[in-house]
């Protein structure tokens, strides 16, 4: 087997991380153009598409069952004990802290903070940054993941007038998390066989649906959540599902 390089199996990441960059540097200079109706109007298209994909995302979970037990009941068990875990872990707090620290070192105005957790959540959860970064790195074909950061560029636009410039800097928490995916995918991604398909997948595609549902609610204003108190529910998740299939299978 051909050895990949660096670049091989972080191609899409690094794609990924300009686009982000790129649509960033957009949206500020738009921002001064577009009116703050127009604005609103754009935050609450972003609002609702944001749920349309969280819901679609969090369907996945009627696929998965373990043990006689329905995916909705797995997901509920995982994203509570996650939420709790979250908070006592305080990540959001984290989240929030490490942005403010950014905010103040690059002298960010205005929504810097809220911008850099939400669009560092909303670009990093989700099957196509797992998947992609599994094929990334396995076989260094970087096709979903350029998908995905043309789709990351576009949306970033639109964020960076509602929250400025702490969206582009949401590209360090891709460039960490999806790159060291993709260099991990030799270990890991060789035991996730038929990823589009395996209930492990399905089961932490949903848990990421629900929390991006919740980014959306966050953007129509419908509800404050702490997303990211939430972000031990993705790696709970294939946990319970496998507890549920060896006690109860």
């Amino acid at each position: 087997m051909l050895e990949l390089s660096f670049w091989d199996k972080t191609s899409g990441t690094w794609i990924n991380v300009f686009t982000v960059v790129l649509g960033t540097s957009l949206g500020l200079i738009l921002k001064d153009i577009i009116s703050a109706k127009i604005q609103t109007i754009i935050t609450q298209g972003i609002g609702l598409l944001t749920l349309w994909i969280g819901i679609s995302m969090a369907n996945s979970m009627a696929e998965v069952e373990a043990g006689g037990i329905d995916g909705a009941v797995l997901g509920l068990l995982a994203i509570a004990f996650g939420g709790v875990l979250g908070e006592l872990l305080g990540i959001e707090s984290r989240l929030t802290v490490f942005g403010d620290w950014l905010k103040h070192k690059f002298k960010g105005k205005g929504l810097f903070t809220e911008g850099f957790v939400a669009s560092s959540l909303l670009f990093c959860i989700g099957p196509m940054t797992l998947i992609g970064s599994f094929n990334n790195g396995l076989n260094g074909d970087n096709t979903l993941l350029t998908l995905k950061a043309t789709m990351d560029g576009i949306i970033s636009v639109a964020l960076t007038n509602v929250y400025g410039i702490g969206v582009g800097f949401s590209a360090i928490i891709i460039l960490g998390y999806q790159g060291g995916l993709s260099l991990l995918a030799g270990l890991v991604g060789a035991a996730v066989p038929q990823a589009d398909n395996n209930p492990y997948v399905l089961i932490i595609t949903g848990i990421g649906g629900l929390m991006i549902m919740a980014i959306g609610c966050n953007l129509l204003e419908i509800a404050k959540i702490r997303v990211g108190s939430f972000l031990p529910a993705i790696a709970l998740a294939p946990l319970i599902y496998w507890l549920a299939s060896t006690v109860l299978g």
